[in-house]
């Protein structure tokens, strides 16, 4: 744990090697990433935080903001004395390393983007809207597990899924910006993703220079798990080595 850009952020580092940034998804955790931890560890010095908010991390600010988040890391990864850097992020954790990625653009190497956005389209936004009201009570049970704030801490997560359905300036990367990013990038997307449609990662792809597009065939939002996952680390290992 340690305080910076204003925020206590939980963090733990593995192994050694090149750094590699593990950002977890939105309502999630560093603890998602355990899986890849012995095999990663060998080949990477893994920095694997809880986003502000999330997890064992706290957020004064109680809405979360990608481009605020992405302070955090820069924050972090001065702490420890890192200067480029590789990342992996899922989802909201993708969209972190958009900011990372356009805000410092000789720091980011190369970096795997599951599910992340450019913007948030509409589809995408009335599924934020009812976000909060949807969950399960299975649901609650696998977010108390991962957040030790317990139901207050979920409650506040909850509000930013909804305040994202009105926020029009945090996601906002226009072809022409994403163009500036120097990271290779890998992005990986579910033809099947209720919340982004695969046009955007094309168009991600299109526009970021040094690009490659793994579209996941019946994938959702997160594609990567299940029997997915064993050629997803096989893939995102060799991207983030190479």
């Amino acid at each position: 744990m340690q305080a910076l850009n204003g925020v206590e952020l939980y963090f733990e580092t593995h192994g050694s090697g090149e750094p590699l940034i593990l950002l977890h998804g939105f309502s999630g955790c560093s603890q998602d990433w355990a899986p890849l931890i012995p095999d990663w560890s060998q080949h990477f010095q893994l920095i694997i935080p809880d986003l502000r908010g999330h997890g064992r991390s706290n957020n004064p600010a109680n809405v979360f903001r990608h481009q605020d988040a992405a302070t955090d890391i820069f924050a972090l990864l001065d702490h420890l004395g890192i200067g480029t850097f590789k990342g992996l992020g899922v989802s909201g954790g993708g969209n972190v390393l958009l900011h990372l990625a356009t805000r410092q653009h000789d720091r980011v190497e190369a970096m795997v983007l599951v599910s992340a956005t450019s913007y948030f389209p509409v589809q995408a936004r009335a599924i934020m809207r009812a976000y909060p009201d949807s969950l399960t009570e299975q649901d609650w049970e696998t977010m108390r597990r991962r957040h030790p704030g317990g139901d207050a801490q979920i409650k506040a997560l909850l509000a930013s899924t909804a305040s994202f359905a009105e926020s029009y300036d945090d996601m906002n990367f226009t072809p022409p910006y994403l163009s500036t990013i120097k990271a290779r990038a890998l992005i990986i997307q579910g033809d099947r993703d209720p919340l982004y449609p695969v046009e955007i990662s094309v168009e991600m792809a299109k526009a970021i220079p040094q690009s490659s597009l793994w579209i996941v065939p019946n994938g959702g939002h997160g594609p990567v798990g299940g029997e997915a996952w064993p050629q997803f680390v096989k893939t995102a290992s060799a991207f983030l080595r190479g």
